[in-house]
């Protein structure tokens, strides 16, 4: 049996009645096409079976059509939503990711090795560490990238970010108004620029309100790592009067190992607070006062960025701050 010839644009021009330039501009979203012309072309397409390929529009546009999505290994619960929201957006632009994880650091080199042979369009980080340097192969190779949720203020890069500093802020002051005294950090991964600014925010900030500066232990934003952590510490000194986590995950963790190991309750005995607002912070047995990321305005601001230095690359480089938003939970103990 012959192999059945596949159908080209040519063939549904020539069966629509209309130029092949014309069934070019239906298939590639953002290019102007009557209503009339457009509906011919997709009801001939159908009956004809024929799609569009990928391969040849990349030769025709110069582009790959994909960006790369580098995520940590140590990212947290949120991104596989964030991860969700970031192909929608670009798929309405439509590009595809193609997705990258980071174990540590000392990978960097070889994953961005990795990345460069595939040409893409552009690159969006989640959680994962860049410095000048790193950001500088970028530019050489003239790939765009964004940063997603932090702030590089020494760098000129484009970056996307929820204002931690409000919202730490404003968690401690909460917990300040409840007339607590003793503090404990437990913050994120030391790799991590946004752990490590939460983590600066939160100590500066209780400076200035007459605390001392707070003891602080690490996790790596897991809910394992947060129990581990609490568990050596709680064993060599007092309770604090609160505990401010990096983020929800930790904040769960800390309240397990509190009530089943230590027999301590949230918030009757302690105050615990987190940051980003998962989902699983709002569950009853946890009901945490956090800060909620606008995760769809980062992830949609993040796109747009990217979409508009791969359109002009010499654009200047941009950051947006996006404000979270309180979540008055159930973990702060009032008196």
């Amino acid at each position: 049996m012959s192999k059945q010839k596949k159908v080209t644009s040519y063939d549904v021009a020539r069966e629509a009645g209309v130029s092949q330039s014309a069934v070019s501009r239906v298939f590639r979203p953002g290019f102007s096409v009557s209503k009339k012309t457009r509906e011919k072309v997709i009801a001939t397409a159908n009956e004809m079976g024929y799609r569009p390929n990928a391969i040849a529009r990349m030769l025709i546009t110069k582009q790959s059509g994909m960006v790369a999505v580098i995520l940590s290994s140590q990212a947290n619960l949120n991104y596989p939503e964030v991860l969700s929201e970031l192909n929608k957006e670009l798929a309405l632009n439509n590009k595809r990711v193609l997705l990258f994880t980071l174990d540590n650091a000392d990978e960097l080199d070889e994953l961005l090795e990795n990345i460069w042979t595939f040409q893409v369009d552009g690159v969006i980080a989640l959680a994962a560490h860049f410095d000048s340097k790193s950001l500088d192969l970028f530019a050489k190779h003239s790939t765009p990238i964004v940063l997603y949720n932090r702030n590089v203020p020494e760098s000129n890069a484009n970056t996307v970010c929820c204002n931690h500093d409000k919202g730490i802020k404003q968690l401690i002051d909460l917990l300040h108004q409840a007339n607590h005294k003793s503090y404990l950090i437990i913050a994120g991964p030391t790799d991590s620029d946004v752990a490590n600014e939460r983590r600066e925010i939160a100590e500066n900030y209780l400076h200035t309100l007459g605390v001392e500066y707070p003891p602080v232990i690490y996790g790596d934003y897991g809910y394992k790592s947060a129990r581990e952590a609490l568990n050596e510490w709680l064993k060599k000194h007092p309770k604090p009067d609160a505990i401010i986590c990096s983020n929800d995950a930790m904040a769960i963790g800390v309240i397990d190992e509190l009530k089943e190991n230590f027999h301590i309750n949230v918030p009757d005995d302690i105050s615990v607070v987190g940051f980003d607002g998962i989902s699983a912070s709002s569950w009853y047995n946890y009901q945490i006062t956090t800060i909620q990321q606008p995760m769809k305005q980062l992830t949609k601001a993040a796109v747009d960025i990217l979409m508009e230095r791969i359109e002009n690359p010499q654009a200047a480089a941009e950051a947006r701050v996006f404000t979270g938003s309180l979540i008055e939970g159930n973990s702060i103990k009032t008196r």
